[in-house]
């Protein structure tokens, strides 16, 4: 990918750290890869008393990726994701079986200076996702819609604003037709950005409440990621990641809310194994 991203990498950067990763439930997954390109990758979930369990195969030859994914609800869903059929373009089309309407195609092109995206579902009436950006030298403009056909109507629309620097990434981004703005900013205190700081503030206008949430991330050795993070509402919340192995990875997260200490405390496991 070149340029300045899609619309959906504006304060990306702020969104993944605070909340990537952070898991209460427990998790453990198993992937396995061949030298010809096939990859199977085996989750099992437990989400509070419920089990869950998928199996998914990914196959990659040249510009072309198939995954196909089978969960214990008897849902099959595939997707095809093919590079450059036309320069600078990444088409992606995805079907969930057995619900046939559920099939959307996307197409994204990337430029030096700006990248489109178009996402359309494939039924009758389909609601259709437009974005675009503009940018250089590290700013970057954007915005995206989303039109129903059927009713005629605006389902979304939003516009923003990133900056990118190798110290800082900033955003300002106006969402839900204009009722929600949200602010970000991600301070990096190294080169490797192995030691970050980030602030996030939601303003709701139609309710007029504010959201204040910041957090952290701290690289105690390059096995091992601390993340931590602190909402106006009194939820703290701590993270411990450790590669035990070469891409094999453990994930202990919890949280507990500090306005009520008489709360149990929520704790979550995560390993993902790759052999």
């Amino acid at each position: 990918m070149k340029g300045p991203g899609l619309f959906s990498d504006i304060g990306k950067k702020a969104k993944d750290l605070l909340t990537k990763d952070y898991s209460y439930d427990q998790k453990l997954t198993v992937s396995t890869s061949s030298a010809s390109g096939l990859g199977l990758t085996s989750a099992a979930l437990k989400k509070g008393g419920l089990y869950s369990l998928d199996i998914c195969s990914q196959y990659k030859y040249k510009n072309t990726l198939v995954d196909v994914k089978v969960d214990t609800d008897s849902n099959i869903s595939t997707t095809l994701t093919i590079t450059e059929i036309l320069p600078s373009t990444k088409t992606i089309a995805s079907l969930k079986l057995p619900d046939c309407n559920s099939g959307k195609i996307e197409v994204q092109y990337f430029h030096d200076h700006g990248s489109f995206a178009s996402l359309v579902g494939l039924k009758p009436s389909p609601i259709v996702d437009l974005s675009a950006t503009l940018g250089a030298h590290g700013i970057v403009f954007g915005a995206e819609a989303g039109f129903d056909t059927a009713l005629g109507s605006f389902t979304k629309y939003s516009a923003g604003i990133g900056l990118t620097n190798p110290d800082y990434n900033a955003s300002i981004i106006l969402a839900d037709k204009g009722d929600t703005l949200r602010a970000s900013y991600v301070y990096h205190f190294d080169e490797k950005q192995k030691t970050s700081a980030v602030a996030e503030i939601i303003r709701k206008f139609s309710t007029k409440e504010n959201t204040f949430t910041v957090g952290g991330l701290y690289a105690v050795d390059p096995q091992t990621t601390v993340k931590t993070r602190l909402n106006d509402s009194g939820k703290l919340a701590a993270l411990l990641q450790h590669e035990i192995k070469p891409k094999s990875i453990l994930t202990i997260s919890g949280e507990f809310d500090t306005k009520a200490l008489d709360r149990s405390p929520k704790f979550g496991l995560a390993l993902a194994l790759k052999p």
